[in-house]
């Protein structure tokens, strides 16, 4: 406690210390706290009965009967399925990639060259969704694709992969890996740069070579960011990236028990059908199983390396 009676652990000092800096970053709080955590008020939804002439409020309350439709139809447990092996299969291959990309261009020794691959990779990136959903339909079509044309050009038959939904986890999964990993790679090139240069002298002067300075030096060095980045990624484990789904898939209904996630689902149910309450069951279903994961993953990763672990 100070002269003036202000506790100098406490906020109001902080704030007179700092308050250009509250200052600052109070559009940004004020920003997510109106599009982030009001919102959430709607979440009320998955226990009424909605009806527009009474409001969200005033709506009659129906318990866990949006759930119990949503799962009784069979429709939660295929878009909580699909949701889960997209994403798990998406984060493997885009970490997977990311990691691999950053080690090759880490060890490319032609600055120029390396600057050049790595703007290449990262190009991707800034391709919309809507432009990927066109390259795609541009290939698969089977009036006018690429794929088909070429089939042609050989006296094959054409095939229509739009009809044939076994090929699309594949399809979808090559063009999520082929647009983020450019991305993903920067973080692991910045921490492999950040690496002790003596580490790899030492290994130089030791004779070792190149696989093993990257299995001995490199992977051990970017474990902690490797664990952490898919600690966030593990976090969406339950949160399809709708722009993808929608663009490359469209509304193709032959699609949909094997494309269709918890993203594109709640979007379908608005447009075709006025029953609020349900999308909202399905959203908060969503958000608290990603809740659940990431917390239990967390615990996991803490008891095997607590330092690792984001909090």
């Amino acid at each position: 406690m100070g002269q003036s009676g202000i506790n100098k652990n406490g906020f109001r000092y902080e704030f007179i210390k700092n308050k250009t800096l509250f200052f600052m970053v109070a559009p940004a709080v004020l920003l997510v706290f109106v599009l982030q955590y009001l919102p959430m008020a709607g979440l009320v939804l998955a226990f009424k009965n909605y009806r527009y002439d009474l409001g969200v409020f005033g709506s009659a309350w129906n318990g866990l009967d949006n759930f119990r439709y949503l799962f009784l139809s069979g429709t939660g447990l295929l878009i909580t399925r699909n949701t889960f092996l997209y994403n798990l299969i998406n984060l493997i291959t885009s970490q997977g990639l990311a990691i691999i990309i950053a080690v090759i261009i880490s060890e490319m020794r032609v600055k120029g060259y390396k600057k050049f691959c790595q703007s290449v990779i990262f190009l991707p990136y800034f391709i919309s969704w809507v432009i990927v959903g066109t390259f795609v339909y541009n290939i698969f079509s089977f009036e006018t694709g690429v794929m088909n044309n070429l089939l042609k050009s050989f006296s094959r038959e054409p095939v229509n992969v739009y009809s044939i939904p076994s090929v699309w986890p594949f399809i979808i999964c090559a063009f999520n890996a082929w647009k983020w990993c450019g991305y993903n790679s920067i973080i692991y090139i910045a921490a492999i740069t950040a690496i002790d240069a003596e580490c790899f002298e030492a290994a130089d002067i030791d004779g070792a070579n190149i696989f093993q300075k990257i299995g001995y030096i490199t992977f051990p060095s970017i474990r902690p960011t490797i664990i952490i980045m898919l600690l966030l990624q593990v976090g969406r484990i339950l949160r399809g990236d709708f722009e993808m789904f929608y663009q490359i898939v469209g509304n193709n209904g032959q699609l949909f028990n094997a494309t269709d996630v918890i993203d594109t689902y709640v979007f379908r149910s608005l447009l075709t059908s006025a029953n609020l309450g349900m999308t909202a069951a399905a959203s908060l279903y969503q958000s608290v199983l990603c809740f659940i994961i990431i917390i239990a993953v967390n615990n996991l990763v803490k008891k095997v390396e607590a330092d690792y672990a984001l909090f």
